[in-house]
């Protein structure tokens, strides 16, 4: 049955229980999978009945339209300190010091000199949040993220020149290929280099990524509708 995704928080549920569905098909537990409600760009009056319905995880593409949408509730409002924010999208250098302070997840560590600035700031500021690393999966040249011939020589690098420990992988697959092989491809990463969580779904493909051993998946316009 069609769920209409003008109310927010009844496509929340409907996302929830295809989560738990999809989870159970593959012989895992509901609770392996964290849904990420992708927010970004999206007005409050979108946001606020999915905060309420009880989501705790949001996902957000850049450092500045994440601090203006949360940045009032995480300072006045401590029923918002249970809010966990992940940066989804591509991390400028020069925006790393604010993510450091901002987010408890980034998803997309893809180079050196970003993994070396990441860690000048979690010293500097005595925050570390919890990192993945983006892997572009398909080798598309306008995707951010490192090919997977070079993932493990990065993931290395992360740890042994700058004391980094990123939990898990994150990928975006191409629109116009088959995702599972793609996910596939991640979770092997994953698995050589002892790295347990992997970040992979979205809206059109979450249950697919699910069946291939998914712990997050980031999900918008299936709960929010399309983006403006």
């Amino acid at each position: 049955m069609a769920v209409s995704l003008t109310d927010p928080a009844e496509a929340y549920a409907a996302v929830v229980a295809r989560i738990a569905r999809a989870a159970q098909a593959a012989g895992r537990a509901p609770g392996d999978v964290t849904l990420v409600a992708v927010s970004k760009t999206q007005p409050w009056e979108a946001v606020a009945p999915v905060l309420a319905a009880g989501q705790t995880v949001f996902g957000e593409n850049r450092v500045q339209e994440a601090q203006e949408r949360w940045a009032a509730y995480r300072d006045h409002d401590h029923d918002y300190d249970r809010v966990t924010l992940h940066l989804i999208g591509p991390l400028q250098t020069n925006k790393a010091a604010d993510a450091v302070a901002f987010f408890d997840v980034i998803e997309t560590l893809d180079r050196e000199k970003l993994a070396r600035v990441l860690a000048d700031e979690m010293q500097k500021q005595g925050r570390r949040p919890r990192l993945y690393v983006q892997v572009n999966t398909g080798e598309e040249p306008q995707k951010a993220g490192v090919i997977p011939a070079d993932a493990d020589a990065f993931i290395a690098a992360c740890r042994a020149a700058y004391g980094l420990e990123p939990e898990g992988l994150m990928c975006i697959p191409p629109a116009d290929e088959p995702a599972g092989p793609h996910f596939a491809l991640l979770a092997k990463i994953a698995a050589r280099n002892g790295l347990a969580k992997l970040s992979m779904g979205m809206s059109g493909d979450f249950e697919t990524a699910i069946a291939f051993g998914a712990t997050g998946v980031r999900v918008g316009s299936a709960v929010f509708g399309a983006r403006t």
